[in-house]
């Protein structure tokens, strides 16, 4: 008796560890996105940052792309780099902050206004391009592209250029072009297309040189006079020449796109990369880029990179040869 009923209690004992033992089923990763996303633009409302930030935020919410909350924040400074600096020491490794980023990041860097470039970040899709043109208020003198050459190698002192700081680089290239010195340019810092318009407006400065996206609106109604867009050929139903044919042979375009923070994690990366990749094929982002002059050139992963890589090189011998 005594023998069997130690059996049976080693028996119900190991029958109660057993079910004690049983695997805890296994949880399901946190769905991404889960909460609000913040959507930064480097730079203050109406420039091609913001401009550019809020187009997203609209063709991703009119889509019904993503589903949560897309909060748009404007942090201006030094065309981006205040952001850009913000971005790498304060959020490395987070997934809810997104930023806008531009040729601005590499003119930065190259000018050494920023020790950060986009190999600092979590570079996540180039979204579109878009040419620079110089542009003036109508009452100002000048009404071509060779007057405003003409006065910058008379008189520079006397030309004052509203321009974003990423944005003094193409004027230099078309000062250098016309044989003048890119170095005798006086600036009249301004951060992007809403403080030029309004110095514009004000006569504070009589031409500003930026993206087209900033100021195009002004252009079709008149109230900005656009003098030369540095494209290979005109811009479709824009009367604006491009500096080619005033005999500057100087093109060039901005490209601009979205970053996350330094390790932002795989999960997101590719979520972004995803979502973004099917906005621009969505009605309302192709409204906006006809209406802004976007040309949408979607890049992510190793094209993008190499994208990166290669402009990077090209635009640090442009500027060293603007230079000598």
């Amino acid at each position: 008796m005594f023998r069997l009923s130690t059996i049976g209690a080693v028996l119900v004992s190991l029958l109660f560890l057993i079910g004690c033992q049983r695997t805890e089923p296994v949880s399901e990763p946190t769905p991404y996105p889960s909460a609000p996303i913040i959507m930064t633009a480097g730079a203050g409302p109406g420039s091609g940052f913001d401009l550019t930030i809020r187009s997203v935020v609209e063709a991703l919410q009119d889509a019904h792309l993503v589903d949560v909350p897309l909060t748009v924040e404007n942090r201006p400074g030094r065309s981006g780099a205040d952001q850009l600096a913000t971005m790498v020491e304060q959020h490395a490794g987070a997934d809810d902050q997104i930023s806008v980023t531009s040729l601005s990041m590499m003119m930065n860097q190259i000018r050494g206004v920023s020790p950060y470039g986009y190999r600092d970040v979590t570079m996540i899709a180039r979204l579109m391009t878009e040419y620079y043109v110089v542009v003036a208020d109508p009452a100002s003198p000048f009404a071509t592209l060779g007057d405003v050459m003409s006065a910058v190698e008379q008189r520079p002192a006397d030309v004052a250029v509203g321009a974003a700081k990423d944005d003094e680089a193409p004027f230099d290239l078309l000062v250098s072009a016309a044989g003048g010195t890119a170095s005798a340019v006086r600036y009249t810092p301004l951060e992007g297309g809403g403080d030029q318009i309004e110095a514009l407006r004000a006569g504070h400065v009589p031409l500003a040189i930026g993206g087209l996206s900033e100021f195009v609106d002004e252009i079709r109604a008149g109230t900005l006079r656009g003098l030369a867009v540095l494209a290979e050929n005109r811009v479709p139903g824009l009367d604006v020449p491009t500096a080619r044919e005033q005999g500057l042979d100087v093109t060039l375009s901005n490209w601009r796109g979205l970053y996350g923070p330094p390790g932002m994690p795989e999960q997101a990366l590719a979520y972004w990369q995803k979502v973004l990749g099917e906005m621009v094929q969505t009605p309302t982002w192709q409204r906006i880029a006809d209406q802004r002059q976007f040309t949408t050139a979607f890049l992510a992963g190793a094209d993008l990179n190499t994208f990166l890589a290669e402009t990077q090189a090209d635009v640090t011998k442009a500027l060293d040869d603007a230079v000598r």
